[in-house]
């Protein structure tokens, strides 16, 4: 990741900024509507820096039509390997666009290859197999934070570089209750199976998945860089929809993530540095996004934090939570940016979300989510839980600090905050200002061993807290 230094230098400044605008946030009248203002900016200049460095897939103008492969739109002919044909063939003609026209087309997986671009033309559907043998050979993932040789996500890449999946058609992976929804849950036994070969050590190369019912992921970029996903609808997940794991510069831009099934969350950036999320829609039956940096033992081991994360623009309707980080966090979370961001259901349980245990460790720190337009959400505005999964059971407390709420308009909430850290090892410092919250709460708000909450301007029910 050779400008990764660059860009954290780029941070620090913006960041420095911020720390210092919020120190009038205190101040009365114009000098306390004058910082919050100022802590807007500096939070918009960190951002807009992040976003300046993120580098786009530079990827030839070419096309290669996968019907020049032999692919059939009918809707059962198994259109595989015509599409790795077509990927093959661009890739080694230096790159290009494998075009998929309107239709219905089955198929298996489809692993890109650096410099190739799969487009979806308007009206077209990649219709994906529900058989698990189809995604063999194992490939290497992670799962739930975890490392191992797995089921193959349905699109998927590895170390590659300058990749693209766009386009206005539909990739519908079909998982219901009749086929992938049956397997295994992240707490079940399969999954602690895999947990406890992490833990003694076993290589990744003999974490064998195919002994597993591990749900694959949807779309799954592995140590890739420069890496674009715009203008999709995503139905019907097995597992997780979006996936970056170990990538640098990732933009998703203008998708659609349709998912209801269980923990298909909408997108889950892990251990990447610079990642842009703009004018995305979530409707998902997990958490919306979920920023994550691996788990326990085997994330000591990888030891690769998540930073330098924008979200903008984008909707959230139901979900565990809008914006969440963690659990899965051991590697470390900073420097996350959501603005201007719309959430619209009661089915959404927290709008942002950060969850954590004494077993994970780890970092959350300079989160920052303003001007929020709520229409309704079924818990609380911020949600931060170190009760999470095995609680206080470990001997790696996590660090949560640098969280900063602004500019939220609630129409509807149950909940304005709910954050619970250790007696041992509190919450460090939270700060929600101009947040206003029309109409009473149905739960109080909790605030449970945190050193520092700072609360500015923030209106409930027409009064002042």
């Amino acid at each position: 990741m050779s400008h990764s230094s660059t860009r954290r230098q780029l941070l620090r400044s913006a960041i420095a900024l911020s720390g210092s605008a919020a120190l009038s946030a205190g101040l009365p009248g114009i000098a306390r509507a004058q910082g919050q203002q100022s802590a807007d900016r500096a939070a918009d200049k960190a951002a807009d820096r992040i976003i300046a460095g993120i580098r786009r897939p530079r990827i030839p103008q070419r096309d290669f039509p996968v019907t020049d492969f032999g692919a059939v739109a009918d809707g059962t002919t198994d259109n595989t390997r015509a599409l790795a044909a077509a990927v093959r063939t661009a890739h080694e003609a230096g790159g290009g666009r494998v075009v998929v026209p309107a239709g219905t087309w089955a198929t298996g997986p489809v692993h890109l290859l650096s410099r190739v671009e799969l487009h979806l033309a308007a009206g077209a559907t990649l219709l994906f197999t529900t058989d698990p043998a189809a995604y063999l050979p194992t490939v290497f993932s992670r799962w739930q934070g975890i490392e191992l040789m797995n089921f193959s996500p349905l699109i998927y890449a590895y170390g590659q570089h300058d990749i693209a999946l766009t386009g206005s058609g539909v990739l519908d992976g079909q998982a219901s209750t009749d086929n992938w929804y049956t397997w295994g849950k992240p707490g079940g036994s399969d999954f602690a199976a895999l947990e406890a070969s992490a833990d003694a050590g076993v290589p990744v190369a003999q974490r064998d998945g195919a002994n597993y019912h591990l749900r694959p992921t949807f779309v799954e970029p592995y140590r890739c860089e420069r890496v674009l996903i715009e203008g999709v609808t995503l139905r019907n997940s097995p597992f997780w929809n979006l996936h970056p794991t170990l990538c640098q510069d990732v933009t998703i831009r203008g998708v659609t993530v349709e998912s209801s099934g269980p923990n298909t969350d909408g997108c889950d950036p892990e251990s990447c540095d610079g990642v842009l999320i703009d004018r995305v829609s979530f409707n998902t039956g997990d958490d919306c996004i979920a920023v994550k940096a691996g788990r326990n033992t085997d994330g000591r081991r990888v030891d690769v934090p998540c930073q330098n994360l924008v979200v903008q623009n984008s909707t959230f309707a139901n979900g565990h939570g809008g914006i969440t980080l963690g659990s899965e966090m051991t590697g470390g979370i900073r420097n996350v940016y959501g603005r201007d961001l719309t959430m619209s259901s009661t089915g959404l349980r927290a709008g942002h979300r950060l969850k954590t245990n004494s077993v994970r460790g780890g970092f959350l720190e300079n989160s920052n989510v303003y001007r929020v337009d709520v229409q309704a959400i079924g818990g609380p505005l911020l949600l931060i839980d170190f009760t999470y999964g095995e609680g206080d059971t470990g001997t790696y407390p996590p660090t949560v600090t640098g969280i900063n709420l602004s500019h939220w308009s609630v129409a509807s909430a149950s909940q304005g905050w709910d954050i619970q850290g250790y007696a041992h090892d509190p919450v460090g410092t939270v700060r929600l200002s101009d947040i206003t919250i029309d109409g009473p709460l149905s739960a109080a708000n909790v605030a449970e061993n945190i050193t520092d909450l700072r609360l500015d301007h923030v209106l409930i029910d027409g009064v002042e807290q």
